[in-house]
């Protein structure tokens, strides 16, 4: 009677292991989907910081024109009026 029950509980470890290993939602499947969750915070978290970053320059652009005048002094190449404007060519290298 005593060998049964040893067998009968090892039985049941070893079928409990092995759902726990190779079963559905196994261990492995488990740390792979930690894994993904990891790395999907990560890039959530870029991606916020980057939107909380336009929202700041959306919200400066509608409230200043000091915003506005850098943006069409940098991107458009614009000047003011009464202003001296100076370009820099550098020399053609030679062949």
């Amino acid at each position: 009677m005593y060998r049964w029950l040893v067998a009968l509980i090892l039985f049941l470890i070893l079928g409990l292991q092995y759902r726990l290993w190779f079963g559905e939602a196994n261990l492995r499947d488990i740390w792979a989907l930690n894994a993904k969750i990891e790395l999907q915070q990560g890039i959530n978290q870029e991606l916020s910081q980057r939107n909380s970053e336009l929202e700041a320059e959306v919200l400066d652009l509608k409230k200043g024109n000091a915003a506005l005048e850098e943006r069409a002094r940098s991107e458009l190449g614009m000047i003011k009026e009464d202003e001296s404007f100076f370009q820099l060519v550098e020399p053609a290298s030679e062949k």
